[in-house]
């Protein structure tokens, strides 16, 4: 199935990059594991605005949990290893490894990670967008 352009307005140009990347976000949200909240936290008197991930992590520890950022998008990997010694009579706790995308719009930081509980909280930063007015100089060609 083909999607057909969203930004395909005369008046939207060089927009090809958000339009890709609007494709990999639909493609990457049909995955559910593990479950994740992302949530907005007010920005005090000195820090701006923040947003916070958090995914349900539980049986994964500090090593087998890495998160990286490549080409604009976060990624969050979890990798465990099945315990060969032990014999399960039934097993409803499967070691899954999972990645969870994100993409993260220009200038958006990370400021931390933390593991408490079971829960894989990544604290990201989004910086104050400046406004920047440029004149250009017109030519004159006779």
């Amino acid at each position: 199935m083909s999607r057909l352009p969203t930004l395909n307005s005369p008046f939207l140009l060089g927009f090809d990059e958000i339009e890709r990347a609007l494709d990999r976000a639909t493609r990457m949200a049909s995955d559910g594991y593990p479950p994740y909240n992302i949530e907005r936290i007010a920005r005090d008197g000195t820090q701006t605005e923040m947003l916070r991930i958090t995914l349900a992590v539980a049986g994964f520890t500090r090593e087998q949990l890495e998160i990286t950022i490549e080409d604009g998008q976060l990624l969050i990997r979890g990798r465990q290893q099945d315990d060969k010694a032990r014999h399960y009579l039934h097993r409803g706790i499967a070691a899954r490894q999972f990645q969870r995308v994100f993409l993260l719009a220009d200038g958006m930081q990370v400021s931390g990670a933390d593991l408490t509980n079971g829960l894989l909280s990544i604290d990201l930063i989004r910086p104050d967008p400046s406004r920047v007015v440029q004149k250009i100089e017109i030519a004159v060609r006779d």
